[in-house]
């Protein structure tokens, strides 16, 4: 008798919440959204912020990734609960419990954010393309343009087919930078030195900034929730918990992997250049130099690393932009319109030669001033039993979320102070 081969099945969403599957693969159904939001958190912009830290100051600010990654932890479950608790997203709630004027200046200072977060999106993707090909920026920038929508297109696929896609793009980044952290041999014990918090003059506090800008993106603030709101529905508040119990694994997944993408930059760039007493501003310095001290293959993974961050997160960007602008005001815009809108700015920067990494860079600082807008009303809302149900933050999770916000804004006005009034 022949053996007869048996099917691998996988469990519905219905059937792990209705207690008809047990066992890993019941993670399964659930896995993808925090995929889609964590692309944002390693956007080109996170490339030059980190590069930029590494080169000046080493190891230094090792930590402030490692504290960003949880903050994120923190902020992405909370977006999620969000949306899995009421079914809507985190603007249409604010339109919601704001008066209307709020939501629009709310909306307004969103799509600033989003602007600055494609600006390092398709600046970085079109840089990717001509460091890899020498393709001279303003045509590699229209090549991006075309990727872009080419991505978006896998929406029509269905939602399932988007998240493969853009999930396999993430972990072509890892395998990119996992191979130049192999190659760099950065030093153990300065490694393990950087995660004690310190900061080394004003501009080791730009930095910071920028690279909790990078991080903690406001954006994803506003995506992850309105990824949660539909996907799966939970009928009772027990549903609904369990449902929340697997998002977050979904987060704790996603975040790592970010984390480890984002610190594998700042490291690569302490253990080549800092240790050579190079500070190194600009990506295309970095690729050549890459290719100078580790080899062509080290420079080919950063350019590919660098241009399929930029395409995955550009169509986030764009959903993001759909998101708020549907939330705030109930307004809609044809995706691929918003998108064409959203290429102009770098278009306009590229075509007058601003120089690409400083853009990246200032990008992320405005970020950063963004996610105090988008957090605060998260903790409000997400503390609120009225609005919240079974799904209410425990009183030790809002005082932890109002401490992340705290300190996101104070850091921000302290920069502020320094930057424009100190020596």
């Amino acid at each position: 008798m022949r053996n007869r081969k048996t099917k691998m099945t996988f469990p519905t969403a219905d059937d792990v919440l209705n207690g008809k599957s047990h066992g890993i693969k019941n993670i399964l159904p659930f896995l993808g959204p925090a995929f889609i939001a964590a692309v944002a958190y390693i956007d080109p912009g996170n490339f030059a912020t980190n590069i930029t830290a590494g080169s000046e100051y080493g190891y230094l600010l090792l930590w402030v990734i490692a504290f960003s990654n949880l903050m994120a932890v923190l902020i992405q479950s909370l977006s999620a609960k969000l949306g899995i608790a009421t079914g809507k997203n985190l603007p249409e709630i604010a339109r919601e419990k704001f008066k209307k004027s709020t939501s629009i200046l709310l909306w307004i200072q969103a799509e600033l954010v989003i602007m600055a977060t494609d600006l390092a999106e398709f600046i970085g993707a079109a840089l990717g393309l001509y460091l890899l090909f020498d393709i001279p920026m303003l045509p590699a920038a229209l090549i991006t343009a075309v990727g872009s929508f080419a991505i978006l297109e896998l929406q029509r696929r269905g939602v399932r087919a988007f998240e493969a896609g853009v999930s396999a793009m993430v972990m072509m980044v890892v395998l990119a930078f996992a191979f130049q952290t192999f190659l760099a041999h950065p030093s153990g014990g300065a490694l393990v030195a950087g995660f004690i918090p310190k900061f080394d003059g004003v501009n080791s506090i730009l930095l910071a900034t920028g690279i909790l800008g990078a991080t903690v993106m406001p954006h994803a603030i506003y995506l992850h929730s309105s990824l949660t709101q539909h996907r799966v529905v939970g009928k009772d508040d027990e549903q609904k918990r369990k449902i929340f119990k697997f998002e977050f694994i979904d987060i704790v997944i996603a975040m790592i992997i970010a984390g480890a993408i984002n610190m594998s930059m700042l490291i690569i760039a302490a253990a080549v250049f800092h240790t050579k007493g190079m500070n190194v501003e600009d990506l295309d310095v970095a690729f050549n130099s890459l290719h100078d001290m580790l080899g062509p293959t080290a420079a080919i993974s950063f350019g590919l690393g660098l241009l399929i961050a930029g395409l995955a997160s550009s169509s986030v960007g764009t959903l993001s932009g759909d998101v708020v602008m549907q939330g705030f005001i109930k307004k809609h815009i044809p995706i691929y319109l918003r998108r064409f809108i959203t290429m102009l700015p770098p278009l306009l920067i590229i075509g007058f030669g601003a120089n690409a990494t400083k853009a990246l860079v200032w990008s992320q600082v405005i970020l950063s001033f963004g996610i105090a807008f988008a957090l605060i009303p998260l903790i409000k809302f997400t503390s609120d039993k009225k609005i919240m149900g079974g799904l209410v933050n425990h009183k030790i999770t809002t005082f932890i979320g109002w401490i992340v916000a705290a300190i996101v804004v104070l850091l921000n006005l302290y920069l502020l102070y320094e930057t424009f009034m100190g020596a």
